[in-house]
């Protein structure tokens, strides 16, 4: 990039201070979206529709911003979110925290490297602190999950329905799980289905999956039990010639003739499929009104141009193969694993059930409500939810909730900060200060005295230290926190009130290691032009 004079340019001290009040701006837009206590955003996205949520990245998602460091901000929550779904806006909270304590050294000309040092060396510490922290939890243990998915979609918009969305958090990641494996594909595999109308208490997850299709020919069937299924994703109809091809007829046999080799093409298709004797044939093509007639007469149900994602989906819930060429088709293709199928008219749709499944490893989950954007919420709190089952299951351990687990580490800090040599001691122990920012908010965000509550938390965690054999400090697990509903400090573990590990050290490390990288930056050059 060549620099010239009407390049926009920031340097030093100018650039830092910039970045951190970019950062202070993008946290500030969601910090009264933490917590049980949190209020609700309305954001008009460019089309013109509305999204009423209190999810983190969601609202980043729909904010437009020109700063560079603001865009990695909101980055940050994208990152945080596909990489274990939940703590997108506690990780924008801590990073801007952060990032506001470096501005008083950075002031007193303390080099923005020492800061990194400090903070890098904080981070260790602070994983280990949590690694301390920590619990292990039975995953099978419903009651204890249960609890655990309550803890984190309490603080949610769709709370309220709790008693419905968390068995189905519950149920539709255990339906997914394969065989005690690691995989837990909740994207692929658990699908949402959002249908306006109907009670709250109408939500479910099937145990198998469900697509909005009709069949395609009216006398064909609409309910068959133990059926068979075939799974296609070729056309069954006339292959079209390629687009520049011409054909001459000069007489009228000639025209019957092509007719009825096409006639034959299908018919052909189609023995070749009766003969494996399926109740249902599903296609990502087209089908043909030829090919409708055959399959009508031999008893099969077809439907047609189903989205692949669908198709993956039925495909590992009946055992069934999906099948390139008719002509290759095997007897072990067929899915059998599927109990009852039959469908079904909701509101003016036609859906396909496929239900009954053993074992299915994919599902469909129903959502009902009363309007389209209660259920987006219920989609994306949903989703947020089950990501929290996902992790547990992936590494089952639990921390204390409730901003326990940050004063732990903000008191854990502190104390070993006084044992930190040399100018790094200031930034080891910012962090410590910058991890009550997430107990200060959710105290904040009930409404209760701020300073009280934190001294109060403090002084709690302040009694889990002892001094060892040799002089070294020992933190013992404390589950001192602030009840986010009304603002009380209490025992996490006695209310039930957890979080998963990993989302936690993942918020943490983000966290940190973003600070740390925007905190380098002395120089931002813009090659576009000023108007």
């Amino acid at each position: 990039m060549v620099l010239n004079a009407k390049t926009q340019r920031q340097t030093g001290r100018e650039a830092q201070l910039g970045n951190i009040s970019a950062a202070r701006a993008v946290a500030d837009i969601i910090r009264t979206t933490l917590g049980p206590r949190s209020m609700l955003k309305m954001l008009l996205d460019p089309m013109g529709g509305i999204v009423l949520t209190n999810d983190g990245h969601c609202i980043l998602r729909e904010v437009d911003v020109s700063h560079p460091t603001a865009k990695s901000m909101i980055e940050l929550s994208r990152a945080q979110d596909e990489e274990v779904g939940d703590g997108t806006t506690s990780v924008i909270i801590l990073a801007a925290e952060m990032l506001i304590l470096s501005e008083s050294f950075l002031r007193s000309q303390v080099h923005p490297t020492v800061i990194v040092r400090g903070y890098n060396y904080a981070l260790q510490e602070s994983l280990l602190i949590c690694q301390r922290q920590s619990v292990e939890v039975d995953v099978n243990d419903v009651s204890v999950m249960s609890k655990l998915v309550e803890s984190c979609m309490g603080t949610k918009f769709s709370s309220r329905w709790n008693e419905y969305l968390v068995p189905i958090a519950l149920k539709a990641v255990m339906t997914v799980r394969a065989d005690q494996s690691s995989e837990v594909d909740i994207k692929r595999y658990a699908k949402v289905e959002k249908i306006p109308g109907g009670e709250m208490s109408d939500c479910d997850v099937l145990n198998g999956v469900m697509f909005n299709k009709d069949v395609t020919h009216p006398k064909m069937r609409r309910r068959i039990e133990n059926p068979r299924i075939l799974l296609l994703d070729s056309p069954l109809e006339y292959k079209k010639g390629e687009s520049q091809t011409n054909v001459e007829i000069s007489n009228t046999e000639d025209w019957n003739v092509m007719l009825r080799l096409e006639e034959e093409y299908v018919e052909n298709l189609c023995a070749e499929i009766i003969a494996f004797r399926p109740d249902i044939v599903i296609t990502e093509k087209g089908v043909s009104d030829l090919a409708q007639h055959f399959f009508q007469k031999a008893g099969i149900t077809v439907f047609r141009r189903l989205r692949k994602s669908d198709n993956n989906r039925v495909a590992r819930a009946v055992g069934a193969t999906i099948v390139s060429r008719t002509d290759e088709i095997q007897e072990e293709d067929i899915g059998t694993r599927c109990g009852l199928f039959y469908v079904k008219k909701i509101g003016d749709e036609y859906f396909v059930h496929l239900v009954e499944c053993e074992k299915p490893k994919a599902c469909t989950i129903v959502l009902r409500g009363g309007s389209k954007d209660v259920l987006n919420e219920m989609e994306r709190n949903l989703s947020d939810a089950m990501q929290v089952v996902r992790n547990v299951v992936l590494e089952p351990k639990l921390l204390p909730g409730g901003g326990a687990t940050e004063v732990a580490v903000a008191v854990g800090l502190m104390k070993m900060g006084e044992r930190v040599e040399g100018v790094q001691k200031g930034p080891y122990q910012a962090v410590g200060a910058a991890m009550e920012v997430i107990p200060r908010t959710l105290a904040q965000n009930c409404g209760v005295s701020v300073i009280r509550t934190i001294t109060q938390l403090r002084a709690k965690h302040a009694e889990a230290f002892e001094e060892g054999e040799n002089g070294e400090l020992i933190q013992n697990p404390c589950t001192w926190g602030v009840n986010g509903i009304t603002g009380k400090i209490e025992k996490m573990d006695e209310i039930g009130i957890w979080e998963p590990y990993s989302v936690k050290v993942q918020t943490i490390k983000t966290a940190i290691e973003s600070a740390c990288m925007i905190l380098r930056i002395d120089d931002i050059v813009s090659g576009s032009k000023k108007k």
